[in-house]
Parts: C-alpha cells; sequence; structure tokens
C-alpha cells in the first residue's frame, strides 16, 4: 500500500479523541475522498497527514517511509505532501510563474513548462493574482502544490469558493491533472456530489471514527449504515414483506398502474427536472421527474426490489425528510 495509516488517534489536551484509532490504506495513484459532518475530524486528519499537528498515537507511513509513530515524526517540510487550501492563498505581488516557483528548490525548475502546460496556465504566466478567476486562481495553487513532486496531494475544500458555472470545469481538470501525474490525493470536501464524481473511493467518518471506506458506487448503494446512507443523500422509507426498507430517490420512477400510490404535495424545479415530495402512506418521499405535477395530484410509483436498502430496526425515524 502507498499510504498506510494504522491505529491513529489525535485527542486535545484533555478532550474526547477528535480522531479514535483510525486504520485505512490507499493504493498509489487513487482518489479518496473524505466526508463527514463538520467537527467530525476530517480536516484535522488532514492537517496530521501533513505535519502539521502531531498524533497523539499510532502510525502514518507513505511511499515506504515513516512518517509517524512512537519514535518517528518527520516534520511537515521534509514530508513529500502538497497541500492545496480551500483559499488557495497567491502572493499578490507576484505573477503566476513566479507564485509557482517561489522558494522551489533548482532540481524541479525544469518542470515548469510541463506543469504549465498541464494545468493550462501557459498564457496566463505572466498574470498577477487579481487578474485570475477564482478557477485560474486555484490551477495556480494546484501548479505549486505539483511541481515539486509530491507523493501526496492534499485537498482541502477546494471547490467551495468556486462558483457553480467553473466548479464542474475544475473539477473534471483536477483529476485528469493527478491521474496524468499518478499522484496519490486526498480530498476533504463537505459536498457529496464532488465525492460521488472525482473519488475512487470515499471515506465516511463520524465524531473521528470511520464508517465507511469503498467505491463510489457501493458507498452509495450499500451503505453500512444509517449514517453512511443519509451522508449520500435523501432515502425513502418503505415496508415491504413486513420489513422497514429504503429507497433511493433515483431509483423511483412514476408509471401509468402500480401497487404503490402516491399524493404529490410539492413540485420544485430543479434545473433539467423537478423535484417532488411525495405522500406515500404515512411518509413523504423525494422523486425526480422530467414533468411537474400539480399539488394534490394522484401518482403510481414503481422500482426495482434489487434497488432497496435494508438496514436495522434502530434505523427507524433516523432519515429525514
Amino acid at each position: 500500500m502507498f499510504l498506510k495509516v494504522s491505529n491513529l488517534k489525535k485527542i486535545y489536551d484533555k478532550d474526547e479523541p477528535i480522531i479514535k484509532s483510525l486504520n485505512f490504506s490507499v493504493d498509489k495513484g487513487e482518489i479518496i475522498s473524505f466526508i463527514g459532518e463538520s467537527g467530525s475530524g476530517k480536516t484535522t486528519f488532514l492537517r496530521c497527514l501533513a505535519g502539521l499537528e502531531e498524533v497523539t498515537s499510532g502510525k502514518i507511513e507513505l511511499n515506504g517511509k515513516i512518517l509517524n509513530d512512537s519514535n518517528t515524526l518527520i516534520q511537515s517540510h521534509k514530508r513529500k505532501i502538497g497541500f492545496v487550501f480551500q483559499d488557495y492563498p497567491l502572493f499578490p505581488h507576484l505573477n503566476v510563474t513566479e507564485n509557482i516557483v517561489l522558494n522551489l528548490e533548482k532540481k524541479y525548475r525544469s518542470s515548469l513548462e510541463n506543469i504549465l502546460d498541464l494545468t493550462n496556465l501557459n498564457f496566463l504566466k505572466k498574470r498577477y493574482p487579481h487578474e485570475l478567476s477564482g478557477g485560474e486562481q486555484q490551477r495556480v495553487a494546484i501548479a505549486r502544490a505539483i511541481i515539486r513532486e509530491p507523493d501526496l496531494l492534499l485537498l482541502d475544500e477546494p471547490f467551495s469558493n468556486l462558483d457553480s458555472a467553473i466548479k464542474s470545469q475544475i473539477k473534471s481538470e483536477i483529476k485528469r491533472i493527478v491521474k496524468d501525474l499518478n499522484i496519490t490525493t486526498i480530498l476533504v470536501t463537505h459536498d457529496i456530489k464532488d465525492s460521488l464524481e472525482i473519488s475512487d473511493r470515499i471515506l465516511i467518518f463520524k465524531a473521528g471514527v470511520l464508517q465507511q471506506y469503498d467505491t463510489p458506487s457501493d458507498v452509495y448503494c450499500k451503505p453500512a449504515n444509517c449514517y453512511c446512507a443519509e451522508m449520500l443523500g435523501k432515502l425513502n422509507p418503505i415496508v415491504e414483506n413486513h420489513k422497514n426498507l429504503f429507497i433511493r430517490p433515483e431509483s423511483v420512477n412514476i408509471v401509468q398502474n402500480s401497487d404503490h400510490e402516491g399524493t404529490v404535495v410539492k413540485s420544485i424545479f430543479s434545473g433539467k427536472e423537478f423535484l417532488l415530495k411525495v405522500l406515500v402512506g404515512d411518509n413523504y418521499w423525494n422523486l425526480y421527474s422530467k414533468n411537474s405535477y400539480k399539488s394534490g395530484c394522484k401518482i403510481y410509483l414503481d422500482f426495482n426490489k434489487e434497488d432497496l436498502i435494508n438496514f436495522p430496526e434502530n434505523c427507524k425515524g433516523f432519515f429525514k425528510v
């Protein structure tokens, strides 16, 4: 494994551990997303990886080298790790090229033109930060991180300051860049859609404890528990064969006739389609439709039984509608 984290724990003073015995590994070139609610320990873990925080106990190994254990602590500037913060700070008095090569060792300078090409910054290399868009500034921050040929790239909420018009483009560009260079990448984001679109695997965190670590499709379709299911999107409750089951809104279809009847409560236009809130029995369901329906309209619903998700009884009432 290229990155291996073993029994990692982080405690501030005498507080409850913010990270509790974390264990996982990452293969070379993978993009891993960390998701979890605020205060779950995501950013603290990134800082531990980068050497900006000391771990309380446990071990971090990267590319065959121990970064942290009971006997070892490699300082942050000696770790081959690139870090892109959510505000991607650039020096306003330096142009693009100067920002990228600032304090850069001579051995990496020959890579400048290749990095400028890879990040589509060649025609912007003489511009200053105030002359760049948010997406262009972010590409500069990424170029500055990858020109040093890091073993690991850490991205802390890299899309949070971007407007929706360029966000999708920047996500695609980041994925292309790190895959072209085969850089192992860990992304922390609050946006579930970002994780699903860009990641090879997703790690879900709650109160410092790993809940699930799997591919985007398995995390979404086969959540390990109630919390993981709720983190990845809405679920509709249904009783089948005396079992309390759930189904994703995307898996529900409107048909001419079926055993499942609902009453439309609300229809909200969300871009390409309408989000419907529908009363089915005693429960409210969410589903999507190309057409709008008036409040009070009766509709029939169908789905594949393979798409039903089963949880323990204690999940009942957990999910929001």
